[in-house]
């Protein structure tokens, strides 16, 4: 089975989905997004095969979150999408995807819905 996570090992939640994953005898493709995000196109077939909006996947608690504003209504999913893409940091985690479908697995254990 093909399974990709994108994956922070600084954050816990992604750690446990990493492990459940292992655990259920996959070996996944790690996807490393701080270091290598995902392009637009990416990103927004993510949100889409989630059924998220970008708002539903933005990290409220991260600094530049409130530098940037992020809370303001107004702004529409194209913004909103281009904070992500500039601040990957913006974007929650852990995302996983397998061909059965992508979930934001938190908790961890909503990875087992697609695994």
């Amino acid at each position: 089975m093909s399974v990709t996570i994108f994956h922070n090992p600084a954050c816990s939640k992604s750690r446990a989905t990493l492990a459940l994953i292992r655990e259920a005898g996959v070996e996944p493709r790690i996807v490393r997004y701080l270091e290598t995000p995902p392009d637009r196109a990416r990103l927004e077939g993510l949100l889409a095969a989630m059924g998220l909006s970008p708002r539903e996947l933005l990290r409220r608690g991260e600094a530049a979150h409130a530098e940037l504003g992020l809370a303001d209504p107004t702004l529409g999913d194209a913004q909103l999408i281009e904070a992500m893409l500039a601040h990957p940091r913006l974007i929650e985690r852990p995302i996983v995807e397998t061909p059965k479908g992508v979930r934001l697995c938190r908790p961890p254990e909503r990875v087992l819905e697609i695994l």
